[in-house]
């Protein structure tokens, strides 16, 4: 399955990215290596992970990542995973 990253996403791990690399630069890129690492491991597993708290839709998991909640959806008919976007982990998203 093909990954795709959406602005969202993209757009909220740099935000995340800059606030680690404030304390330590090699911590940032050490985090983005390992998020990368399972988020392309999903195209083997795509249902790997729990059914989303915050849809309700059987396609759409949530990947927990170091106090992160990554939403992705897995579109089967377009053979494409989609990361929807990455958040806090909190109750509601």
């Amino acid at each position: 399955m093909r990954i795709i990253r959406t602005d969202e996403y993209i757009n909220s791990l740099l935000n995340i990215l800059e606030f680690i690399a404030l304390d330590s630069k090699k911590r940032a890129l050490e985090f983005r290596s390992e998020i990368d690492k399972h988020i392309n491991n999903l195209s083997i597993f795509p249902y790997k992970f729990r059914r989303s708290l915050y849809f309700d839709d059987e396609s759409i998991r949530d990947l927990i990542f170091k106090g992160y909640t990554i939403p992705y959806k897995i579109d089967t008919q377009n053979n494409q995973i989609i990361i929807l976007g990455i958040k806090k982990y909190t109750k509601e998203l």
